[in-house]
């Protein structure tokens, strides 16, 4: 039985905390004999990112990485630092009949979704922070409007509005 940790185990954190993955390690955890063979696979990868319209360059970054070639000698080789979705683009372009594929379809779209919940939450979160700021703001513009002498705080407050989003007032912007 295979396991599905092999691409946790060849993932890899940059100086930023961004992960990546290399092609040539993923190229092995797939089980594929030649480099040069997965490279088409990589290209019908690329070309799905394009037609998705996602910057290629973002998620295909071609680098050169020192590997041992023995006694402590090393030499630079090409290959390229692959983001999650470029994973995932090259995992459902895989050979099918593969197992590892199989697994590598199933935790792709695992930690795809877990990531996009994980995203959701920061959003909502992010959101909840800027309400309760937005709400401490309007009642100190409140209280300063009222030592400022504004008897009607509302239609003060809809003439900020207006001046903010081109003339509309508050029950156009809602």
């Amino acid at each position: 039985m295979l396991n599905s940790n092999v691409f946790e185990e060849i993932k890899r954190t940059d100086e930023y905390n961004n992960e990546h993955w290399s092609a040539r390690e993923l190229c092995r955890a797939l089980d594929y004999a030649d480099y040069r063979n997965f490279l088409n696979v990589i290209d019908k990868a690329k070309e799905a990112c394009k037609n998705s319209q996602q910057d290629i360059h973002n998620h295909f970054v071609e680098v050169n990485d020192m590997v041992s070639i023995g006694s402590g000698a090393e030499r630079s080789i090409d290959t390229i630092h692959l983001s999650r979705y470029a994973c995932y683009l090259i995992i459902q372009n895989s050979d099918p009949s593969k197992e590892i594929v199989a697994l590598g379809q199933t935790y792709f779209a695992i930690q795809t979704s877990r990531q996009e919940k994980t995203d959701q939450l920061v959003e909502d979160q992010a959101r909840v922070y800027l309400r309760d700021e937005i709400k401490k703001h309007n009642t100190s513009l409140a209280e300063a409007a009222g030592d400022a002498g504004v008897k009607k705080f509302g239609k003060f407050q809809n003439f900020g509005y207006k001046g903010l989003y081109g003339g509309l007032d508050a029950r156009e912007i809602h």
